[in-house]
């Protein structure tokens, strides 16, 4: 099993920054691919970053240019340092890891971040 720990969300005013956390425990892991995900009321969950262990990433197109990720291998945690933040970046947001010694993805409960002057 695998425990996946989010931090770091709040209330930040537009053009403003906000640093999430994500960290995964366990007592079996080799995380490999982990990301961020968000979903505000009435929309689809999507995409906002993704880092492999090598460190490449990807994001969603809403967010390039703004939102970086980068991870702690050692720790098996993700950052997103979000910046420039718009009133549309709300959402709740939500941390994926990937367990390849079980080949199972594992979900965090979810960090509200809201951008509201």
């Amino acid at each position: 099993q695998v425990q996946v720990v989010e931090s770091g969300g709040g209330l930040v005013q537009p053009g403003g920054s906000l640093r999430l956390s994500c960290a995964a425990s366990g007592s079996a892991l080799s995380i490999t691919g982990m990301g961020w995900y968000r979903q505000a009321p009435g929309k689809e969950r999507e995409l906002v970053a993704v880092i492999t262990s090598d460190g490449t990433t990807d994001y969603g197109d809403s967010v390039k240019g703004r939102f970086t990720a980068s991870r702690d291998n050692n720790e098996n945690t993700m950052y997103l340092q979000m910046n420039s933040l718009k009133p549309e970046d709300t959402a709740v947001y939500y941390c994926s890891v990937y367990n390849s010694l079980e080949a199972t993805y594992y979900w965090g409960q979810g960090i509200q971040v809201t951008v509201s002057s």
